[in-house]
């Protein structure tokens, strides 16, 4: 299961990646309305947790300050980029960016049709990070079963090891 949750961390860092990039592109050009700031917002943070979440997969007994960080870092990645997601994917309104009139409203597109196409990818950048993060969470979750189903009281040897 690690070489699994391995894969996953290097399609969401790559997501991420093309997050942050596009983002930061589309506020470089002209700062844009809260729902851009959000989505800096997702894309650093997510970027900051793979950090650890991406070092935790390759040595996952040496780097575990807490049991239960994994499963916290990708259940807030998981609020977070599906929040992102619905909040642009509403502010944008699904129109063609071909579209004259819907550039000039758009508070998001600003009249740029580059700045639409941007935001449009990702949008869907943050969808397809959204289901990554949501597969690494239920798989840390199953995973934190099975390191836990034993209880957490240390037994002794069995009498038939002694």
């Amino acid at each position: 299961m690690n070489i699994i949750q391995l894969g996953l961390r290097g399609f969401q860092f790559l997501m991420i990646l093309l997050i942050m990039s596009l983002i930061g592109n589309m506020i470089s050009i002209s700062s844009g309305p809260s729902v851009i700031n959000y989505d800096m917002f997702v894309a650093v943070f997510c970027m900051l947790a793979l950090f650890y979440l991406i070092a935790q997969a390759v040595k996952p007994d040496s780097l575990t300050i807490h049991p239960a960080l994994p499963l916290t870092l990708d259940g807030l990645a998981v609020l977070f980029t599906f929040i992102g997601g619905v909040a642009t994917a509403a502010y944008l309104k699904v129109h063609s960016c071909g579209n004259i009139d819907y550039l000039n409203t758009n508070i998001v597109t600003r009249g740029s049709g580059k700045r639409c196409h941007e935001a449009q990818a990702s949008t869907a950048f943050l969808w397809f990070a959204f289901a990554a993060f949501l597969a690494s969470l239920i798989l840390t979750a199953l995973n934190g079963n099975a390191n836990t189903r034993a209880g957490g009281i240390r037994r002794g040897p069995q009498m038939s090891k002694v």
